[in-house]
């Protein structure tokens, strides 16, 4: 953790500020070419077959594919769906920590189907089948990767930090974020052990960034609501004092170091929070 909020420090400026946009953006790209260009929009996504033979452009342009090769009225629901979701697992987690989340997923992703796909033709020449879809237009069946379970790790993450949260499951039964991540987990789950090899590896390698940030860090455990409530209000005081020039201020008289410069102040380890008290009430307050 300490090497993540040490490139935080040093590079957080060039984080994508609102980056949930620019990819809800870059999948309504890629639904218009799959509804009007199809054979255009399967020249941009990830086939390691193409990509081996020069067209390299693919390692970058897959990421406007389309979560899902179905298009309906459904799939704007889902798009706004997973823009609340991103923007507020940004809200929550900070636009740089936010950014290595997503572009992590998207790496580990391209790299995972890329090094199998090479070490399947190149070392164990075995042979395996991936992601299909048949193209009407020109007849032919092209391979893709999916980026529907990128957007799934978000779904985990909010699931993560806030699982009392309530949703309206197919926007009808309201049901909290935990009981239906577990939903979602065992339906990646049947569907993990439905798919093709490199749908198998596309799937775990899409997540594994989601149990880097769980089980390496913890991190999501810093973002709990209450916590984030609590680091909101010391920060208001902190902002607020620096506004006053106060350095310190008893949370139980109000009395400040700039009012009364002889009183000490000093930090209550039994009280949750940063709660700073004077000389007379310091051993005489009620512990919260």
């Amino acid at each position: 953790m300490n090497l993540i909020s040490n490139m935080e420090r040093k590079f957080g400026r060039y984080a994508i500020r609102n980056l949930t946009l620019y990819l809800i953006i870059g999948y309504g790209i890629g639904y218009l070419l799959l509804v009007f260009c199809p054979n255009v929009l399967f020249m941009l996504t990830l086939d390691p077959r193409a990509v081996m033979h020069g067209q390299v452009w693919r390692l970058v342009t897959w990421i406007i594919t389309p979560p899902s090769m179905d298009f309906s009225i459904l799939t704007f629901v889902m798009l706004f769906f997973y823009y609340s979701l991103g923007t507020l697992l940004e809200r929550t987690i900070g636009p740089f920590l936010y950014n290595l989340y997503m572009f992590s997923s998207m790496i580990f992703t391209m790299l995972g189907l890329m090094i199998a796909h090479i070490l399947c033709y190149y070392v164990f020449h075995y042979s395996y089948t991936s992601n299909r879809i048949y193209l009407a237009s020109s007849g032919t069946i092209v391979s893709y990767a999916s980026t529907y379970y990128i957007l799934l790790s978000i779904f985990l993450a909010i699931a993560l930090c806030y699982p009392d949260m309530s949703v309206l499951y197919a926007m009808i039964i309201p049901i909290k974020m935990k009981y239906l991540s577990i939903v979602y987990i065992l339906m990646t789950l049947y569907y993990f052990t439905q798919e093709t090899f490199m749908g198998r590896v596309n799937i775990a390698m899409s997540l594994v960034s989601f149990v880097i940030f769980y089980l390496s860090t913890k991190n999501f455990r810093r973002f709990a609501p209450k916590q984030m409530k609590r680091r909101r209000n010391y920060n208001r005081q902190v902002r607020n004092a620096k506004r006053e020039n106060i350095g310190h201020r008893c949370v139980v008289c109000g009395r400040t170091d700039k009012e009364y410069p002889d009183l000490q102040f000093r930090y209550c380890s039994k009280c949750t929070g940063n709660k700073e008290y004077c000389q007379d009430h310091l051993f005489t307050h009620t512990h919260n």
